[in-house]
This record gives structure tokens, C-alpha cells and sequence, in this order.
């Protein structure tokens, strides 16, 4: 089973063209490129070819072009942390300060700071000689356009401890502007980072429209020590979590908000945060206990036992809503991925399973974006193959609301290097990143053997029904 479009004719003026030119319209035309339009790829250095099929089929229908990028334009040696804006950036904090393009990738820009002074926040550069390119961070768009960003420079002085810094960029100002900011513990690792919807009335804390919370990778993982949390962007303070075993006292948190603006096609952080922004007010954390209850953070900043309006859990701690109000959740049981969506909340979900059983041995990474404005969900799978190296696949699923089988499969790459996460492996591919830009183009992370690091590609063939925006 597969979706078709009707077919729309648009002005080469506007576009450079349909795949392969001109359509013939007196002989056949295969479903998979019915409908969609090439964006310009002038100006883009590496344009590579993408072998992709349809739906579940594991034969290859066709080939579909991509921007290709390396680390460059914002990674390291072992990921990117990619995200994308309303406005229509590409953001990369995979190295040691944010890195964004305007324009679909043409030209690219880096904010380092001229002068690592600031009121309230003086401090020297975080990077000393012979420490270059250790830092790495994390970036989200908060649902006003706030970017918000924080980087993490771990060892760079003869103290051996690490040093953070908050990147902020400003919507309103239209300005970055950045803070140190320091920590209790040693070790932090790379941060997870989301916005804690608002208005705050945080205390301690501070209010502010919003708040930004920040965990570590190693922290929240490997053990439960807390987050740092901030009312302005800039100035970070410690932030307890509750025990995993702890029994809070209960309350019911709103899951079914309707139809919600374009900016909550952009407020989803990386999985690993493992929790979501909740569009009546707070943070949500699927799964959280132990027992497998749900957290829920206020917007006082107090922290409860979740139940939804219907007094149930979710089903997953990945977890987001999109601007249609659709709340998604994927779960993964070894070598098989389930993707959910509800509209009230919880009550009634949908489901689709992708089952890798028989190509793959163990998923290695796996990210997952939604457009409710383009009705879009993509879910990007890095796995090992049972037959040879590891394997980039994505799956996009257009009009999700209607049918949640997906359109096509792609094949990012040559599939032919097998890496690993964690510090100590020669070959690394620390973590899976995406996102999707508001003309419904995926931007994805991937590895293999044409570059020694990973890399991350842009798609540029789209269906014309999206705009070509």
C-alpha cells in the first residue's frame, strides 16, 4: 500500500525542475517520484545520491539528491547535535560553539565569542592550546524563537575541571550573547537540553517566560544526580531531581491541546532528554520512576507524579508533540521500533511497527522528528546489519494522520562502516541527530566510509504540495 498526490504543475521559475526534467505524461511515471519537485542545488559543494524504496519493500525504486556536510559545519570527531528553527536554520552544536546556515547549507556561520568577557560573567576562553575541538553542546528553539544552547569544554584548564558555557541567542534583539557558568560535579558529558514551558514562577530560580533545563548525558544515565536550570538563558543553577523510587504526590497534566503554533514543529530536544514540553505549562517525563510512573515539572518548578487527563502513563519516555497537536511516541524492544501517536491525550493511539528482525542484530542509534504543519514524521534508524557493517536508513511517513504506513525508505549513505558510541572506539558514531526545516526537508546525521567523522545530509527532493518553501 502506497500514497499517491495529485499531480501539480509549478513554474520552472520558481523551481529548477522535476526529477529526471520533463514529465512525460504519455508513459509511466513510478510512484515514488510522482509529485515531487528538485530544490536548487547551486551553491551546495557535495550533492550526493541516496539509493530509497517504498514503504516496507526491500527492493531499491530510485535514487533521491542530498546536500552533504561534515564537521566542518558544526560537528566533532564522533556526532552533530542538529536541530532546525521556524525561520528556517540549520543549527549544529556537535563542536565547541553553535554553528547554523540561513540557507539550506550555501554559507555558514559560527558564534565564538571576539572577547570571552562579559558583565557578570567574566571568564577566559574555555579552549587552552593543545585542547582545540574538545567542546561539544546542545541546542533547541524555544517556542518564542529563543535559541537556546550549551556548551561544554571538559578539561581545558590545568584545574581539570570542566567549564560551561551558556550560548543564548536573543529572537527579539536578534542577538547572541553567552555566560560561564559552572557546576558541583567533575564529569558532565554531553547535555541534553529543553524548554520548560512557561510563564515561570520558579522561586529560587527566578521567573522568566520560560525555562531551559539542561542534564548530562553521563549524569541522568548512569546516575541520577540532577540538571542545571535557567529563567533568562544565560545564568544556570543547580537542579535537583526526584529519586527514581520516590512517590510524589499525583496530578493530572492536560495532553490533548488541539492544534498548536508552526513553533511547535521546532521545540523537540534530542531523544535522550527523555522528556517533552508540555504546551498548558511545565515538562513532562514519560516512564520517569521506576514503577513506571511519569514525572511532571511545574511551571513553579515543583516536581509531581504525572498521570494524563485519562489517568494513565505513556507508553515510552520518547515522547513529543508536533503543531497538529499530535503527540508521538516510539518505543525500540531490540531490534524493533513502534511508533504511536494520540490526539486526546492518551485515550486512543495509532501504531506502527517497523521490525528490523531480519536485517538487523541490535538497533545502534535511533532519532525520530514530526511536521504537523506538513503532517510529516520521519524516523531515522542507525543499525547493525546482520550480513555486514551498519546501516543509516530512514523511513518518512507523509500524511502520518491518514496512514501511518510509511511512503519511502532512504539509505543515507554507503552503508559500509561499522562504529560504535563511547569513548575508546577508533570508529564513533556517538549518537543519532536530526530534524526537519519548515519546507518538510529532513536533515539527518549518518556514517560511513567516505569520511573519517560523521557527516550529516540535507534532503533537497520534496513533494511539490509542500510548497518548496
Amino acid at each position: 500500500m502506497t500514497k499517491r498526490y495529485a499531480a501539480v504543475l509549478l513554474s520552472a521559475i520558481l523551481f529548477s525542475g522535476c526529477i529526471g526534467g520533463e514529465v512525460d505524461t504519455d508513459g509511466p511515471v513510478s510512484d515514488w517520484d510522482r509529485d515531487l519537485i528538485q530544490l536548487p542545488l547551486e551553491g551546495l559543494d557535495d550533492v550526493r545520491n541516496f539509493s530509497l524504496g517504498l514503504g516496507f519493500e526491500n527492493h531499491t525504486s530510485g535514487e533521491s539528491n542530498w546536500a552533504v556536510f561534515g564537521n566542518e559545519e558544526g560537528g566533532n570527531c564522533c556526532e552533530h547535535y542538529l536541530a532546525t528553527t521556524k525561520e528556517g536554520w540549520i543549527l549544529n552544536f556537535g563542536g565547541e560553539y553553535p554553528t547554523w546556515s540561513e540557507d539550506r547549507g550555501r554559507t555558514w556561520q559560527e558564534y565564538v565569542p571576539s572577547v570571552f568577557s562579559q558583565i557578570g560573567c567574566l571568564e577566559p576562553k574555555p579552549t587552552v592550546p593543545g585542547q582545540e575541538g574538545l567542546g561539544e553542546g546542545s541546542i533547541v528553539q524555544a517556542t518564542n524563537g529563543d535559541l537556546i544552547a550549551m556548551g561544554w569544554f571538559p578539561y581545558p584548564s590545568t584545574s581539570g575541571a570542566d567549564q560551561f558555557y551558556a550560548f543564548f541567542y536573543d529572537s527579539q534583539d536578534e542577538e547572541w550573547k553567552w555566560c560561564f557558568n559552572r557546576t558541583p560535579e567533575p564529569f558532565y558529558d554531553r547535555s541534553w537540553q529543553v524548554e520548560v514551558i512557561g510563564p515561570i514562577n520558579g522561586g529560587i530560580y527566578g521567573n522568566g517566560p520560560y525555562a531551559s533545563l539542561v542534564i548530562s548525558n553521563f549524569w541522568h544515565q548512569v546516575q541520577n544526580v540532577g540538571g542545571q536550570i535557567s529563567t533568562d538563558g544565560l545564568n544556570y543553577d543547580y537542579f535537583s531531581f526526584p529519586d527514581r523510587d520516590s512517590s510524589l504526590q499525583t496530578i493530572e497534566v492536560e495532553l490533548a491541546p488541539g492544534s498548536l503554533g508552526v513553533e511547535w514543529d521546532f521545540t523537540k530536544p534530542h531523544k535522550e532528554m527523555r522528556a517533552f514540553p508540555v504546551p498548558s505549562g511545565g515538562l513532562y517525563f514519560p516512564n520517569y520512576f521506576l514503577d513506571g510512573s511519569d514525572a511532571y515539572l511545574d511551571t513553579s518548578l515543583n516536581w509531581w507524579t504525572g498521570v494524563t487527563m485519562h489517568g494513565t502513563t505513556l507508553p515510552s519516555q520518547y515522547c513529543s508533540f508536533d503543531s497538529s497537536g499530535t503527540l508521538h511516541c516510539v518505543t525500540a524492544d531490540g531490534p524493533v521500533l513502534t511508533h504511536m501517536t494520540t490526539v486526546d491525550g492518551g485515550l486512543i493511539w495509532k501504531n506502527q511497527t517497523y521490525d528490523l528482525s531480519s536485517a538487523a542484530t541490535e538497533l545502534e542509534e535511533w532519532e525520530f522528528h514530526s511536521s504537523g504543519v506538513h503532517d510529516l514524521f520521519v524516523l531515522n534508524v542507525r543499525y547493525q546489519s546482520s550480513t555486514g557493517p551498519d546501516v543509516d536508513i530512514s523511513w518518512h511517513v507523509r500524511d502520518y494522520s491518514e496512514s501511518m504506513i510509511p511512503d519511502i525508505w532512504t539509505n543515507l549513505g554507503l552503508g559500509d562502516l561499522d562504529s560504535t558510541s563511547g569513548a575508546g572506539n577508533d570508529i564513533r558514531f556517538d549518537f543519532a541527530s536530526m530534524g526537519i526545516l519548515p519546507d518538510g526537508g529532513a536533515v539527518i546525521a549518518y556514517h560511513d566510509s567516505s569520511d573519517p567523522d560523521p557527516l550529516f545530509a540535507v534532503e533537497t527532493l520534496l513533494p511539490v504540495k509542500y510548497g518548496g518553501n
